[in-house]
């Protein structure tokens, strides 16, 4: 029989009591590798981001050989395509099967809502990159911490932006017809109109429509811009056809902090230059922790990393800093819980820290398409710091609202 590490772990704990060792059980099992899950997305509209999750985990775990607090990490890692239920069943398959301690991820906002009672039920330690808002808003699960930000956090600042410095009176949104792309519009819509905007059109398109021309010729083209609220490739296909349907130029667009993703911006030419986004996360964003990360990713894989590698990447730095103020003891998950929402971290994305609730407090940048040495890059053009999922609202007064949805806040301004 060939004995790699994991089996003669498991040989020498059958075969040897804690009293023969030395050692108390719980101190044995302490000194064994933690148990860290990754659920991603592999296939479908939303693959591209997912596999960049993947690939900063596994960054940040190479450059610093697989170990947090002096103990070995392992990875594991499950693909719920961005569907709902597949998520559920994949959690269950990393929980029980695995044996996960920890997991980062899910991607998708639905994932994260299926999966919320599973989390509560089995206890899981959750660093999210999904942005369910209400995860740590009405409904807080105690399990869970979000590193990244809510689907409206950083759309509420470039909303305001839009309002304030480029003095847009009338636009639009677009964006996936789920809950993210609900969440971030409606988020959008409540800041732009109580500084003083309209939005008078908004399009939910699936998630997987094969081709946007329907929804393009809707577009109303009386407006000062288009908010774009797409995942995954879709801001890029999206954007394609709007090209090709000659539009570029007659209306200004701005993007949501996953339209036009480094991920996708790769595969993008001029046409892209000048496109306004918001995001909690650049690849221009300077800072030591961001420099050593973008410079090793780009060797691995050719490109910048954008909001879907730094999540996993920044999950990872907080993870790490958990474990380091806990001892490496992650099986006492109160500690643990106790100690990520009361740290702050230097990352990739700067300073972060958490309120009451889970939730990230941290900087949100708002980025112009440039070109910099042969490529398209998210330029930082302005930092609103310290931003909290509440925005600038007082909390008590926010959370007596429901949740962001397609229906709130009510759309008092749509025009026929």
């Amino acid at each position: 029989m060939t004995f790699n590490r994991r089996r003669f772990i498991q040989a020498a704990g059958a075969g040897l009591s804690a009293s023969a060792l030395g050692f108390p059980a719980v101190a044995r099992a302490q000194s064994g590798p933690i148990r860290l899950g990754l659920m991603t997305v592999k296939t479908g509209p939303l693959a591209s981001g997912g596999i960049d999750m993947e690939r900063a985990l596994v960054q940040y775990l190479k450059e610093h050989n697989a170990t947090m607090a002096g103990r070995k990490v392992e990875l594991f890692v499950g693909d719920s395509g961005g569907v709902p239920a597949q998520s559920r069943t994949k959690l269950q398959e990393l929980v029980e099967r695995d044996k996960i301690q920890i997991m980062i991820g899910p991607l998708d906002t639905a994932s994260a809502l299926a999966s919320d009672d599973y989390i509560r039920s089995q206890q899981l330690l959750t660093l999210s990159v999904a942005a369910a808002e209400d995860m740590t808003q009405r409904k807080p699960n105690p399990w869970f911490t979000r590193g990244t930000s809510t689907s409206s956090q950083s759309a509420q600042p470039l909303a305001d932006y839009c309002a304030k410095t480029l003095k847009y009176k009338r636009m639009l949104t677009i964006a996936d017809d789920i809950a993210y792309g609900h969440e971030m519009c409606a988020g959008f819509q409540r800041v732009f109109e109580d500084a003083g905007g309209k939005i008078v059109q908004k399009l939910f398109p699936p998630l997987t429509v094969p081709d946007y021309g329907t929804y393009i010729a809707q577009l109303k083209t009386n407006v000062d811009g288009i908010f774009l609220g797409f995942a995954g490739s879709n801001g890029f296909r999206f954007y394609r056809q709007f090209n090709e349907y000659g539009l570029r130029g007659k209306v200004a667009v701005v993007g949501g902090m996953t339209a036009f993703d480094e991920a996708v911006l790769r595969n993008m030419g001029d046409e892209a230059l000048g496109i306004i986004t918001s995001c909690w996360y650049s690849a221009d964003v300077e800072n030591a922790i961001n420099k050593r990360f973008v410079a090793n990713f780009r060797v691995d894989w050719g490109y910048d990393p954008g909001f879907y590698a730094a999540a996993t990447y920044v999950e990872a730095a907080v993870l790490d800093a958990t474990l380091q103020k806990i001892h490496g003891k992650i099986e006492d998950k109160q500690a643990f819980m106790k100690t990520v929402r009361a740290i702050t971290v230097d990352t990739a994305r700067g300073p972060v820290r958490f309120d009451h609730l889970g939730n990230v407090v941290g900087n949100v940048y708002i980025r112009r398409v440039e070109r910099k040495d042969g490529r398209l890059v998210n330029r930082v053009i302005q930092t609103y710091p310290n931003v909290s999922q509440f925005w600038t609202y007082k909390e008590a007064e926010f959370l007596k609202n429901p949740v962001y949805s397609r229906d709130w806040p009510p759309a008092k301004n749509l025009e026929s």
